[in-house]
């Protein structure tokens, strides 16, 4: 039973179909192992057991009847506590939010009950979800189950931490600033970041708001990169009035095999510099890329400079958060970005003229973004995925430093922790998907990822390589002690 807890959703929901486990035998296995190991991980901070209970035991009667399934039909999973799930709290980690209810479940929650799964918790994140690590006044701490002295990541770290403990059968997370690929890339899961626009985020929202957040998507993570397909293709699609106008079609992945593939390894950067064991372990895989056939380029890249790719990034991330910002931190950064535009290369000045920003100077940003994604276009006529990190380093101590001020030790010296942001911005500025899949561990024994990126829509394709990656190199391993 043990094992069992690190099937994937796919296996899972397997087994149940096969009757070799009942719906409710396989929830209480998960519930059995959440109340005994995540004291020490506290991954699963909102508890829903009794109605997960009566939802398992309804999947149980509808497989005995007979009746159609979903395709996550009895599957037990948990979503990040960002996401709605009626009548449980969302509080984005803030303490004043600890009463704040959810009257009705998010879209995305909405149509992952439809396809069968059995929800049964919410799990931690940082407050307002800005971090990458995940603790808060309300929760407390999550910790890494690889070592728990070190950060799973955020702001989905929660969700990543939950699945590689075997807490979990699958997560929903969502991204901004590497919210899934960050977790995902330190806990040794798979994760993925879609295409914007594509999976609604209505109901992922701390107070009501109709319009998306720009750059910022949902997506899944999981143990295995079949699982991240199929919660896509299930939370992906319109929502509200868009539904009755335009469906969705996402092009289907060409390739069959890895020596189909043609790609690009980019495992360092001048801006943003990797680590030794992160950068290794890419090139490594690029190696065995080309052993397998595919055709590979060590290095080959958009024509984009890195550090104005950064602060264009920044700046347009800090102003897709603008709208929640108080009079007050709105009037500061006002008065800090007096004579500021979009050249400066001061983050500090970046992050105050981005919650500053006209709309006339958004616009010209979205312009020049508009024109770094037609380079990311051209780039992808000749390379079908481009392989780098999800971030410098693997999983970093806890740390009580504000991010702004933290440090990371990359190839023995300090460098500043918003750079790891680069990695983030390189797939998020211009709504690329981006798959995250574990290729290896570093010389502590830390898990790392390697980030799998793709054209605009090319989601199938990123998780295809994925999805072979996990067959013919390396796929989910548990931490030692799960």
């Amino acid at each position: 039973m043990t094992d069992l807890a690190f099937d994937t959703a796919t296996a899972l929901a397997g087994r149940i179909r096969r009757k070799e486990i009942g719906c409710r035998e396989l929830l209480e296995h998960y519930i059995a192992r959440v109340e005994r190991l995540d004291p020490q991980v506290n991954a699963v901070v909102v508890k829903d057991f009794e109605r997960a209970r009566a939802a398992a035991d309804q999947a149980d009667a509808t497989l005995a009847r007979g009746e159609a399934l979903g395709p996550l039909h009895g599957v037990p999973m948990t979503i990040k506590e960002s996401f709605h799930l009626a009548g449980t709290p969302t509080t984005f980690g803030f303490a004043a939010f600890r009463e704040n209810l959810a009257g009705r479940d998010a879209t995305v929650v909405q149509r992952l009950k439809r396809a069968g799964a059995v929800i049964f918790g919410k799990t931690n994140v940082p407050p307002g979800l800005m971090d990458g690590q995940s603790w808060n006044e309300v929760y407390g701490r999550t910790n890494n189950p690889w070592d728990l002295g070190r950060t799973p990541g955020g702001s989905s770290g929660g969700s990543a931490a939950a699945l590689a403990a075997g807490l979990t059968g699958l997560e929903i997370g969502s991204d901004i600033a590497s919210s899934i690929r960050n977790p995902a890339h330190y806990c040794g899961v798979f994760g993925h970041k879609p295409s914007w626009g594509i999976a609604p985020q209505t109901g992922h929202m701390l107070v009501p708001v109709r319009q998306p957040t720009d750059i910022a998507v949902v997506g899944p993570l999981a143990r295995g990169a079949a699982d991240l397909e199929l919660a896509l293709r299930i939370i992906a699609g319109p929502d509200g009035e868009e539904a009755a106008a335009w469906s969705l079609a996402l092009p289907e992945a060409r390739q069959t095999s890895l020596k189909d593939f043609r790609v690009a390894v980019v495992s360092q950067d001048d801006f943003a510099e990797v680590d030794g064991p992160v950068r290794d372990q890419i090139e490594t895989l690029g190696a065995f890329l080309a052993r397998e056939g595919a055709q590979v380029s060590m290095g080959a890249r958009p024509d984009v400079d890195s550090h104005a790719l950064y602060i264009h990034y920044m700046i347009l991330l800090r102003a897709a958060a603008a709208a929640a910002a108080t009079d007050e931190d709105f009037a500061e950064a006002q008065g800090r970005a007096q004579g500021i535009d979009w050249r400066t290369r001061d983050v500090g000045l970046a992050n105050a003229y981005g919650l500053a920003l006209s709309h006339r100077d958004w616009l010209r940003l979205n312009e020049q973004r508009l024109r770094v994604l037609a380079r990311w276009t051209a780039f992808f006529q000749d390379f079908d995925v481009l392989l780098c990190p999800a971030l410098s380093t693997a999983a970093f101590p806890h740390s009580q430093t504000p991010p702004g001020e933290r440090t990371l030790t990359v190839n023995g010296h300090e460098v500043p922790f918003e750079n790891q942001l680069f990695w983030a911005g390189y797939a998020g500025l211009t709504y690329l998907p981006a798959t995250v899949a574990p290729i290896g561990l570093s010389p502590e024994g830390l898990p790392i990822g390697v980030q799998i990126v793709g054209r605009k829509y090319g989601d199938l394709t990123t998780l295809r390589f994925g999805r072979l990656l996990e067959e013919r190199y390396r796929a989910f391993q548990p931490p030692p002690g799960c």
